[in-house]
């Protein structure tokens, strides 16, 4: 049984989806403007995670996880214009990039990836709906959501009005009913991207596409909402609420869940506060995809995430334990103490810890596919492609010591070592790993 904490009821709960045969969830993916950080790519390891634990309890093809693309956006726009290309050839370059950094870190494709250039219709057709119901207005090309007309507006968030709008970058505007309401729609001046709407020439704000995405590619109310815990007030909020007001007042999700920050101790990972690590950059500097995700996995989702050289040399240590004992066994059946782990609102650090007591090689390597774990032979583990060179080396140090030509096989070792090459001698001959 999953129980999963609920932000909505602020607290565990037992999930039962609605339909066990076709379960659904959305995720919000990226916006797709500039590198991703370590820090965006939590709630890509969290919510695959979770992904991979929903199909092993109901089965391979039980779950419909969306994750959307932002590829229209103010950032978007500023970025190409910077460069002098088209917004597309921006979002197209990171989305790209986005795939391949998240994808070192074992991160599955979603079942679906809706992108909101391609979406526009369904997101029109929403805020038409919005309008024509009395929970949207049209002002100076603009198109509103009404928040007063929603008497439940701030329900997950668990704010009152005042206390929103005093924590919330709101824009002040003059053709804004209160200042709480937030764009649905918003002109777009010549030479920049837009589509046409009953409204003018325009594009969509932020919060619709989700609405709109949701409801065509999932339905009115899905199972699992999921992003991180920033996202809770306002998007999350006002995604809620224009759903909410469309759909005749069914609930979007039935069970919302948030990650926590990444950070460097006091503060989150942030590109506005200039205080990020890139992907990319750790991938780049040595540090494997794999041991990323296991340290993203060692603290629980909903906490805050410490970022630290220790964390990255503590989970590569982990992994190679772990390595030694999987060694290349074919995957077996997944141990019920990480199951019953991951079934406790994605317990991942419990989950850790149980691997590391399990000695069955098969077990282990079952095991660890829940968490996206083992993607390599021990051989690749270690070893990687291979070389050449260090088996010239490692030959001549055997016909060292055969010779008794100790000195010599001792100064091929050391050589190594210093290369981080480390020898192991066993029964079967001598056999070398990577540091």
């Amino acid at each position: 049984m999953i129980r999963l904490y609920n932000t909505m009821a602020r607290e565990k709960r037992e999930f039962v989806p609605a339909d066990p045969s076709r379960i659904t969830m959305y995720v919000c993916g990226p916006t797709v403007y500039g590198r991703a950080h370590i820090g965006n790519a939590r709630p890509a390891v969290v919510f695959d995670t979770l992904a991979r634990l929903i199909r092993h309890q109901y089965g391979a093809d039980s779950l419909v996880y969306a994750r959307n693309v932002t590829d229209v956006d103010d950032k978007i726009i500023d970025a190409a214009r910077s460069e002098g290309v088209a917004p597309e050839v921006i979002a197209e370059r990171y989305e790209g990039f986005y795939l391949q950094d998240t994808g070192a870190l074992g991160v599955e494709a979603p079942t679906r990836a809706p992108h909101a250039t391609q979406e526009i219709a369904g997101m029109v057709a929403m805020i038409g709906e919005l309008i024509a119901k009395g929970h949207a207005y049209a002002a100076e090309e603009h198109v509103l959501f009404d928040v007063g007309s929603d008497p439940d507006y701030g329900a997950l968030s668990r704010r009152d009005r005042e206390a929103m709008l005093a924590g919330a970058r709101v824009e002040v505007a003059p053709y804004k009913r209160s200042p709480g309401d937030f764009v649905l729609w918003k002109p777009s001046a010549d030479g920049v991207i837009g589509w046409d709407s009953p409204w003018g020439r325009g594009r969509p704000g932020w919060h619709i596409e989700c609405s709109a995405m949701i409801r065509e590619h999932l339905g009115q109310t899905i199972d699992i909402h999921g992003g991180g815990i920033d996202l809770i007030f306002p998007h999350h909020e006002n995604e809620l609420a224009q759903s909410r007001c469309a759909h005749g007042g069914a609930p979007l999700a039935n069970y919302w869940l948030h990650n926590g920050f990444v950070d460097f101790g006091a503060e989150k990972m942030s590109k506005s506060l200039g205080n990020v690590v890139l992907i990319n950059d750790l991938l780049d500097a040595g540090h494997r995809g794999e041991v990323l995700r296991l340290a993203l996995l060692s603290g629980h989702y909903r906490s805050p995430l410490p970022w630290t050289e220790a964390l990255i040399a503590q989970s590569r240590a982990v992994l190679d334990r772990l390595y030694r004992t999987a060694g290349d066994a074919d995957a077996g059946e997944a141990d019920a103490g990480v199951i019953g782990a991951l079934e406790d609102d994605l317990n991942t650090p419990l989950a850790l810890a149980r691997l590391g007591q399990i000695d069955d090689p098969a077990v282990l390597r079952g095991s660890g596919a829940l968490l996206g774990l083992f993607g390599q032979t021990a051989d690749q583990w270690f070893r990687g492609d291979g070389s050449s060179d260090v088996d010239t080396r490692m030959q001549a140090r055997t016909e060292a010591k055969a010779r008794r030509d100790f000195a010599e096989a001792d100064r091929i070792r050391d050589e190594l070592k210093a290369e981080g090459i480390l020898l192991e001698d066993g029964p079967g001959g001598t056999t070398w790993r990577r540091a």
